[in-house]
């Protein structure tokens, strides 16, 4: 038997979604499908899931390949790695603190991952953190919700290509440019190749409004020049 929502005078969709956990309620309208911490999945090239091409930013030249940084340069100098505390986009109007999420061994090893059923956004600690000497890609998820206003809805939005991100941290601010915005089976989503080992990209994760319990929405972003 599907287990019931809690009480709540607005309830979000109360459809179960393919194996979530029951532990995750039928509320949920945030599950996805992870790879291991970092993994580079066989193949590569586009993604095209739901009619949409991603544009996978070009990696961030190493220092020793590198010219020597002009006094300009050295202005623009990016805080050291650290963990998120907070992300918006002004675009999509979110502004919302970034909580630490660990997964499980049991979900790494099921590939599988429901966040707390929080309006917040959590920074999945097993991956990358932002910021100088990052080390691998920094992945935040979080919940879209049916039937009430949610930060993470407004994602499920192309018009954000081209938009500032900012990343707060305990050691400062980081900008960041959305790359793309693409949209994935859940199912298929742990064989994406948003799990690429690239420092300096920030992923976002949430369910896409169109197709919640479907499929997820992804937003990359690079570093803003």
């Amino acid at each position: 038997m599907e287990p019931q929502p809690a009480t709540s005078p607005r309830r979000p969709i109360r459809r179960r979604w393919l194996a979530v956990p029951a532990a995750a309620a039928a509320g949920l309208a945030a599950a996805l499908f992870l790879a291991p911490s970092n993994a580079v999945p066989p193949g590569g090239g586009p993604l095209n899931s739901g009619g949409s091409t991603a544009v996978v930013p070009s990696a961030v030249p190493s220092a020793a390949g590198s010219p020597r940084p002009t006094a300009v340069a050295r202005k623009a100098v990016r805080p050291l790695a650290a963990a998120p505390t907070a992300v918006s986009i002004a675009a999509a109007d979110l502004d919302v603190r970034v909580l630490p999420l660990t997964p499980s061994a049991d979900e790494l090893a099921s590939a599988s991952l429901v966040p707390p059923l929080t309006l917040d956004a959590y920074w999945l600690t097993s991956y990358g953190m932002p910021g100088a000497g990052s080390s691998n890609t920094t992945y935040i998820v979080g919940h879209s919700w049916d039937g009430r206003d949610a930060p993470f809805n407004r994602l499920s939005d192309e018009s954000l290509v081209g938009k500032a991100v900012t990343v707060t941290t305990g050691k400062g601010i980081l900008k960041y440019v959305v790359d793309s915005v693409t949209t994935h089976d859940k199912k298929t989503l742990k064989d994406s190749d948003i799990w690429n080992v690239m420092p300096n990209r920030v992923v976002l994760i949430s369910c896409y409004t169109e197709d919640p319990w479907g499929k997820n929405v992804v937003v990359t972003a690079s570093p803003a020049p």
